[in-house]
């Protein structure tokens, strides 16, 4: 199976969490996912009020510089963690 198989049923996979993780995990998830799929974050920062969607913007742009194989395996390896403790 290549990474990005690999990748894309980790991605299933956490949808079929039975329990809901923590915000952070959540966040982290995101990061990597996005990393993954988009590369670094060169959207705008959002507006002061948008709580929401500065966390997820912060926690991408954390991720700046890694490269879509390193963000694939982590996003795998995090996620296997989450369905061991979620699912």
């Amino acid at each position: 199976m290549s990474l990005t198989e690999q990748f894309n049923a980790a991605a299933e996979k956490v949808k079929s969490l039975t329990k809901r993780p923590s915000d952070d995990e959540f966040l982290e998830l995101y990061a990597l996912f996005k990393q993954a799929t988009v590369g670094d974050n060169e959207t705008s920062k959002p507006g002061l009020l948008d709580l929401k969607a500065k966390a997820k913007w912060e926690a991408w742009g954390k991720q700046k510089g890694k490269s879509t194989d390193v963000a694939q395996k982590e996003y795998i390896a995090f996620a296997e963690g989450l369905v061991a403790k979620y699912a």
